[in-house]
């Protein structure tokens, strides 16, 4: 297995870890802002279900196909939708759904070739690779969860 591949595996297997570990917060940390006018942890958990969902049926199919790529959602519409639905359901539900998307994406991952992590492609005027491109995803993942953490403290521990 390619040295980069492990490295987005082991990625996904600590935020599925990470993002479970969120269990143990309270009703009022879930629920709280990242930073004035920011984000709660809740709502950032949230918005990470529809964009793996979009890499794994609108991205990776189409990274290395003829076919043209499917347009992308609006960034804002997206975030603020899954924002919005984050508020209002459980707290184990957003943790479920993340877990369940998260390992979902992981599967695909598992099954990418190893032949294609170094095979470049493009989207619009960008080239990348496929390692470029899902440890980009990767680093806006541990970006959010260095907020939480810087957050909710006791986390780090």
């Amino acid at each position: 297995m390619k040295k980069g591949k492990e490295e987005i595996i082991e990625h996904h297997l600590k935020a599925i870890g990470f993002v479970s570990s969120l269990s143990q917060l309270s009703e009022k940390e879930w629920r709280t802002p990242i930073a004035e006018d920011k984000w709660t942890i809740a709502e950032i958990i949230g918005h990470f279900k529809p964009w793996d969902e979009f890499v794994m049926i609108n991205r990776l199919p189409y990274l290395f196909s003829e076919d043209k790529l499917p347009k992308g959602p609006g960034s804002n519409e997206t975030n603020s939708r899954s924002a919005a639905l984050s508020r209002q359901e459980p707290q184990q539900t957003t943790i479920e759904k993340f877990i369940s998307t998260r390992k979902d994406f992981l599967n695909a991952v598992k099954e990418l070739p190893d032949r294609l992590w170094d095979q470049p492609f493009s989207i619009g005027q960008t080239t990348l690779t496929l390692y470029d491109y899902l440890h980009g995803l990767a680093e806006h993942d541990r970006h959010h969860f260095a907020q939480i953490t810087e957050t909710i403290p006791s986390l780090k521990e």
